[in-house]
């Protein structure tokens, strides 16, 4: 590409509320990030959402045609639809005319479009999506993965998982010395099924991953450590959960605090803590999960997504982006594989 500016492809047809949502979100976007957007998706339908805004705009739109519904089997439909806005969106990619996609459609889709048209990183036998969610620690958020592309896993996909968690954590997250955790029904190393006591060791004698232990349930959002690794399964319910406890906690302070006339009162001067509260606590405030693992930056976000979280989503792109993740992440399995050599 001719510019250093960073260019995200943006699924525009993607999600429960595309592409109006979308739209406005890739606007913010380009407006306050300094980021370059392609929307894709289809011409007219863009052009009305991004007629619904006064501010100019230099958007380029990028023809698509169809999209991938949550009905349809992934593999199945981007065959049978080769022009859908998420194939598009990677094809753009591929070809170096952007740096990344940001998607809100049918995650498996945007999962199995990367590992089509991207391909994985050398090194890594399956991608991760990793999620990062708050914690007890103002400030401190934990790195989750894999949260839904990897139902079954071995022992070395997880091993795989931590050290691409490591490597986002210190570089993206700011961790000089991240704490990673294995997800366990017991913080013994004897605990938990053949998967957990398998990977326990693999972790423990990779000396390129931080581990300090199994991190139960309990243990995930209390700032004690940076990055916890799972299966897919596991991860995936988890996310859900602690998304619902957000849902929950947020609605239970917008019922509660106004009631009687203190409460009305208190909330007026309590507005810009309340503000703080939900941006520690509402999803929409993380954009997304990086799918880690595939030869490109790929962020996925929820398909309830509205602008704010596809703001959120191509601020955690240009992150990646900027922090040269995917070459770091290379980087680590060259030198991994060099140590090998000379070992043998």
């Amino acid at each position: 590409m001719g510019s250093t500016q960073v260019r995200i492809a943006i699924d525009a047809m993607g999600g429960d509320h595309a592409p109006t949502e979308i739209v406005a979100g890739a606007l913010r976007a380009q407006a306050e990030l300094g980021v370059e957007v392609l929307l894709v998706g289809d011409p007219q339908q863009v052009e009305a959402a991004l007629k619904q805004h006064t501010q100019t705009s230099t958007i380029e739109i990028v023809p698509s045609e169809g999209t991938i519904e949550m009905s349809e089997e992934p593999l199945t439909a981007l065959r049978r639809k080769p022009k859908a806005s998420i194939n598009v969106a990677m094809d753009l990619v591929k070809k170096k005319r952007a740096d990344a996609v940001v998607s809100a459609g049918h995650s498996g889709a945007a999962m199995a479009a990367a590992l089509l048209r991207l391909g994985r990183l050398p090194g890594i036998d399956r991608p991760a999506i990793g999620a990062v969610l708050p914690t007890l620690i103002a400030g401190k958020p934990v790195l989750i993965l894999d949260v839904g592309a990897n139902v079954d896993c071995r022992p070395k996909f997880l091993e795989q998982f931590a050290l691409m968690g490591t490597i986002y954590s210190q570089y993206v997250l700011g961790n000089a010395e991240p704490k990673v955790g294995l997800l366990n029904i017991g913080e013994e190393p004897n605990k938990g099924n053949e998967l957990s006591l398998q990977t326990h060791q693999m972790l423990q004698e990779n000396s390129q991953i931080p581990f300090v232990g199994n991190a139960e349930g309990r243990d995930v959002l209390s700032g004690n450590f940076d990055v916890i690794v799972c299966d897919g399964f596991s991860g995936n319910v988890l996310l859900k959960f602690a998304e619902a406890v957000g849902e929950v906690a947020l609605q239970i302070l917008r019922e509660e605090l106004p009631r009687g006339l203190h409460g009305k009162a208190g909330v007026a001067l309590l507005r810009p803590n309340l503000k703080r509260i939900k941006q520690r606590m509402d999803h929409a405030e993380h954009g997304g999960g990086l799918l880690l693992g595939v030869a490109g930056i790929c962020i996925i976000s929820h398909g309830s997504s509205q602008a704010p979280t596809i703001f959120n989503a191509a601020r955690l792109a240009k992150d990646a982006i900027d922090n040269q993740v995917l070459d770091r992440i290379r980087s680590s399995y060259e030198q991994a594989a060099v140590s090998t050599q000379l070992d043998s």
